[in-house]
Order: C-alpha cells, then sequence, then structure tokens
C-alpha cells in the first residue's frame, strides 16, 4: 500500500522539478535578504546617520513583520489557495526590495523593511508544505535537503554578494538584486504550480492575530529600545513589558478556549512537533545574532574590507551547504537525532572557539570556526524537519510549517535584539570599568611611558588615544560575553531530542528500492 500510495502521488505531481526549483528560487529571495544586509549595515548607518542600535532596526523590524505575518499564513493558504497567495507574496517582496534600495532615510528604509517582511511571511512555511504534498515519505528526507541547498545559497551567496556590490557600486544595490530573483520565481510558479481551490467560507480569527501580533510588536519594541531608555527606569518600558506578557497571555488562552482559533491546538499534541518547534526558536535565536555579529566583528574590531568580510563570511554557508548535501543522503539511513546532537555540539564548539578571538586571530582560523558553524546548522535545519514533521498529520502541514516558522522568526528577532542590545551595553559599562584602571599608577602605562610609543595622558591627543584603546578592549571583551551567551542557549537544546521519536523511513525505503 506503501508503494501503491507513493507511485501515485509521484504521478500525480507533474512539474515536480520546476515546481521545486521555483520554489527554490522563492525562498531563496527570503534568504538572501537575511544575510546579503549585514555587510552593508555599517554604510547603511553611515548614510542615514544612526547609531548602531538604531542600524539594526533594519535587521529587527524585517524578521519582527515577518514573525507576525507567519502565524496567519495556513489560514491565508486555505482561504485563498497557495498559488495565488504565493505569487502575491513574491511580488510584493520583489517591490518592497526596490522600496528599500530607492529609501532616503532611517525611517523610511525601517517603514520598507517592515513591509518586505511581511511579504516575505508566507514564502517558507508555504515551501515547506509543498514539497511535503508533492514528495512520497520516503523521499522527503532528499527534498527537504534540496530545498535546504536551495535556501543555503542565500547564505553563501548573500555576504560575498553585498560586500562586493557595496564596495563597487552602493548599498541600495544589495535590495536591487532581488529583482531579477523575484521575476523568476513568479512566473515559474504562475506557470507550472497547480492552483487549489480556497474554502472561502473559513473566518479569520482577528483577535487572536489582534492579541498575537500586538504581543510580539510590544516585546520587540521592548528589546530594541530597551538599552536606550535604561530599560525599566522608563515608563514606556514598563508599558510595553506588560502589554506584551498581557497579549501573549490573552492569546495562550484565546487559543485553548476559541472554536476556531488561529493556531489549533491539536499541532501541540504531536510531542515530535513541539519538541521540535522548542528547539527551532533556540536555534533561531543564534541564526541571525551570529551573524549580525560577525560582520561589524569583521570590519570593525578586524579592520577587513567590506569585499573581504564578505568572503570570509562565505565559509559559513560552504560549510552550511556540504553538511545540507550529506543530510540528504544520511538522513534516511541515520537517525536524525545524533544527526541534530552533533550540529548543535558543533555550534557551541565554534562559539566557544569565538571566545577567544582577538583582532589578531589568523584568517585561518576564522575560516574554519565560521565554516564549523555553518556545518553545525547545516546538521541541525533539514533532520530538524524530518523529525518535527515525522509524525504530523497532513492536514496540519501548512499550519505547522508556518508555526515552525514563526518560531524560528521570532527566535532570530529576539536573538538580534538581545545580542546587541548586550553588546552596546557591556561595551560602555567595560569601558568605565577599563578606563578606571588607566591612571598615574598603572604599571602598565608606567612602562608604555618609558618606551618610543609613550602616551601622554595629559595631551589631548593622548587622551584620545587612550581613549581608543580603552573601547577597542571594551568591545572586545562584549563580543566574548554575547558568545558564551549563545553557548549556553545551545545547549539546554540538546536535552529536548530526548523527548523525541526517530521517524520509521528506513522500512519504506527499502520497500521502495525493493519495488524499483
Amino acid at each position: 500500500m506503501a508503494v501503491t500510495g507513493a507511485a501515485t502521488l509521484q504521478e500525480s505531481t507533474p512539474h515536480r522539478g520546476m515546481i521545486t526549483a521555483c520554489i527554490i528560487c522563492a525562498t531563496l529571495l527570503q534568504s538572501l535578504d537575511q544575510t546579503i544586509a549585514n555587510v552593508a549595515l555599517p554604510y547603511m548607518q553611515g548614510s542615514f546617520s544612526a547609531s548602531y542600535d538604531e542600524i539594526t532596526w533594519v535587521l529587527t523590524t524585517y524578521i519582527t513583520a515577518a514573525a507576525i505575518m507567519t502565524a496567519p499564513v495556513g489560514w491565508l493558504a486555505a482561504r485563498f489557495g497557495r498559488k495565488r497567495l504565493f505569487v502575491v507574496c513574491i511580488i510584493g517582496f520583489t517591490i518592497t526590495s526596490m522600496l528599500c534600495g530607492a529609501a532616503q532615510s532611517l525611517q523610511q528604509i525601517v517603514v520598507f523593511r517592515l513591509m518586505q517582511g511581511i511579504c516575505s511571511a508566507a514564502l517558507v512555511p508555504l515551501s515547506q508544505a509543498i514539497l511535503f504534498d508533492i514528495y512520497p515519505v520516503e523521499r522527503r528526507g532528499f527534498a527537504m535537503a534540496v530545498w535546504g541547498m536551495g535556501v543555503m545559497i542565500g547564505p553563501i551567496m548573500g555576504p560575498t554578494l553585498g560586500g562586493y556590490l557595496t564596495e563597487t557600486y552602493n548599498w541600495r544595490y544589495v535590495f536591487y538584486i532581488n529583482l531579477p530573483f523575484g521575476i523568476l520565481a513568479a512566473l515559474g510558479v504562475m506557470l507550472f504550480m497547480h492552483e487549489a481551490e480556497g474554502e472561502h467560507r473559513l473566518r479569520f480569527d482577528w483577535l487572536g492575530f489582534f492579541v498575537l501580533s500586538t504581543g510580539i510588536g510590544a516585546l520587540q519594541m521592548m528589546l530594541d529600545r530597551g538599552n536606550k531608555l535604561d530599560w525599566f527606569t522608563s515608563g514606556e518600558i514598563i508599558v510595553e513589558a506588560v502589554l506584551a506578557g498581557l497579549c501573549i497571555y490573552l492569546f495562550l488562552v484565546h487559543m485553548a478556549w476559541a472554536p476556531r482559533p488561529l493556531i489549533r491546538p491539536v499541532l501541540f499534541r504531536d510531542l515530535n512537533f513541539s519538541a521540535g518547534l522548542v528547539m527551532m526558536f533556540a536555534v533561531g535565536t543564534i541564526l541571525v545574532s551570529s551573524i549580525a555579529l560577525m560582520a561589524p566583528w569583521l570590519q570593525t574590531l578586524g579592520n577587513y574590507p567590506v569585499a573581504t568580510a564578505g568572503l570570509l563570511m562565505a565559509a559559513r554557508g560552504i560549510g552550511n551547504l556540504v553538511t545540507i548535501v550529506l543530510c540528504g543522503r544520511l538522513v534516511t539511513w541515520v537517525d536524525p537525532r545524533w544527526l541534530v546532537a552533533i550540529g548543535l555540539v558543533l555550534q557551541c564548539w565554534s562559539f566557544w572557539v569565538m571566545t577567544g578571538w582577538t583582532p589578531d586571530v589568523s584568517q585561518n582560523e576564522l575560516i574554519i570556526t565560521i565554516a564549523v558553524q555553518g556545518a553545525g546548522l547545516g546538521l541541525v535545519f533539514t533532520p530538524l524537519q524530518v523529525l518535527a514533521f515525522a509524525t504530523l498529520a497532513p492536514s496540519l502541514r501548512t499550519e505547522g510549517a508556518a508555526l515552525f516558522s514563526l518560531g524560528r522568526n521570532i527566535g532570530a528577532a529576539i536573538g538580534v535584539s538581545v545580542t546587541t542590545s548586550l553588546l552596546a551595553h557591556n561595551a560602555q559599562a567595560l569601558h568605565e570599568v577599563i578606563g578606571a584602571s588607566v591612571n598615574p599608577f598603572n604599571r602598565a602605562l608606567q612602562a608604555l611611558s618609558a618606551t618610543r610609543d609613550a602616551i601622554d595622558p595629559g595631551s589631548r591627543y593622548g587622551a584620545a588615544m587612550l581613549d581608543q584603546i580603552v573601547n577597542h578592549q571594551a568591545q572586545i571583551i562584549a563580543y566574548i560575553n554575547d558568545y558564551v551567551l549563545m553557548i549556553f542557549t545551545t545547549m539546554p537544546a540538546l536535552l529536548l531530542l530526548l523527548l523525541m521519536r526517530g521517524p520509521r523511513q528506513r522500512t519504506a525505503q527499502k520497500v521502495m528500492q525493493a519495488s524499483e
């Protein structure tokens, strides 16, 4: 029966290869845009005269908008049809990319990135759900690996392409580059993908969506502005914290008792999916934040040109691509839980090595560590998808994929906000601590004053030089503290693997091979 069902599914899906290619092209838009702007952030910061905290809004508003709009993707797909929703989102994403490139102020680019995030929300969950439907059970690991390879081309191309475009032309071209991909993806989906009729009688859970989006938005505002407003000494931060907690609580109560909630509680009865959702949230906190920290570290502390920084960061995407290709073959024969565990351990190892980084670190160590970090993510990404959806009912896949993307996006938004906020706070606090030791009684300063490189703290030039040295050291330690935080975020996720069951795919694979 399994063989017959798989064969029927294969025969009933024409143009499967073209559909897969179009889906990969669409998700490439989303993955490329998450990384291509990172190396250009210092240049945007200069163009808009923004602080480091403010320019990170370019990242966090995009991620937050995508997180908020991910929740209703299941309803929108059922109401209007997957194909129609997919095409509209691709076209909207392409248009808002052009607007981001044409932005003339920080306020404009933040608004346009917000719109871009709204349009990108459906791309990943819809592509996952479609692939799960058009591929039989024994080939879903392969399908996720191929899709993951397409997604990971973004992190490979993003930093390198972004660095090249920024240095050769202008940072605005990191958004204009989306135009050809958007046109190809939209045309391909319209030509090859079959349209299913929407259920026009479905009602939207406006109350659930309102409290969820308000809670996520308030939480993100609190995290983004907390460091600038000195956290809970500010009335605004207190209001945002109370509003976030209250709205999230109301959403959970509404989800449990409403007859047709935005997110159905039946999803959480699947232990594999629930554990995978929590793990994806944990992985999401380091997915984007590690890249957001790496770009300014290479350019400001490492003194690498933007193009070179992009090439170094491409090592992460290459490591990711290699392990995703391997996972496509291994996930059928090896328990995916072992692959995820190895990936998380590699992540922790890479962050531990990065806690010892100084501007004198060699390029070889940079490349190896960044590549290992990418390899760890690749070992987590595909097997975790297979584990989470292994026991989920087919009717819940679109909604489950949307919730999975929601968890990843919320984790990414929180991760970027927390790490950048801690970086700014710790750099300032450590500057004060280190600066307190710079006095006439400091033996290191006394020894330096006896050399030809002596710095006179009494002169304006000498005081500025000392302040620069202290600030440099404070930033190095602040980055180290962020990497330590990432280790303690990643390690507890290993315990979730104890709750998950491995998918029963080996028998199905052997039956399929025997039938062939």
